[in-house]
């Protein structure tokens, strides 16, 4: 479907839509570098996905949470932070835990200082499973991300994302209970 808007915007300067629309419109370079990322990363993420799922059994998404919970001391992290890190919100992670826990490869364990609070613990079993998924997972990323990019556009490409990345994460940041029994 074609609205029309793109060659609308292309007519008009951005200044003349900030004053006539009060909204600062994307012109055709910054349109086509929006939607490159926006391709790219929901391609990639799609792909890195079913090949986990078809290697290993698990998505993405889980395989993300598996990896927090080994990074973290421990292995375990306060669900809400763990939500921050693995990029879902609360009541997904709740979902997406709910089916780890049934699965063996995280246990729950409460929180001593609140009552509320509720850590998620890699089980050896998730670890093992981590352990499995993980050469697929870098084989992707190399294949889609790293081989691709020459250093030095691996190191501009986080050289220009990383302090907006560090913005946004600054304003979802969530901190609770930092002890586990």
């Amino acid at each position: 479907m074609n609205t029309g808007i793109k060659t609308e915007m292309a007519e008009t300067s951005a200044v003349d839509d900030l004053e006539t629309t009060g909204t600062r419109w994307l012109d055709a370079d910054e349109q086509d570098a929006w939607r490159t990322l926006l391709r790219f990363s929901v391609l990639m993420l799609d792909r890195l996905d079913a090949e986990l799922r078809a290697t290993h059994d698990i998505g993405l998404a889980d395989y993300e949470i598996l990896v927090q919970l080994a990074d973290a001391p421990g292995r375990a992290l306060r669900m809400s932070e763990l939500a921050n890190l693995a990029l879902v919100s609360r009541s997904r992670l709740t979902h997406r835990v709910d089916r780890l826990v049934d699965a063996g490869l995280v246990t729950r364990e409460p929180c001593p200082t609140d009552r509320r609070g509720m850590f998620a613990v890699l089980s050896d079993e998730g670890m093992k499973v981590l352990e499995a998924a993980a050469p697929t997972h870098v084989a992707g990323v190399r294949r889609y991300v790293v081989d691709p990019l020459d250093p030095a556009t691996r190191q501009a490409l986080v050289s220009e994302l990383a302090p907006t990345l560090a913005g946004l994460e600054k304003r979802g940041l969530v901190t609770g209970c930092d002890e586990r029994a």
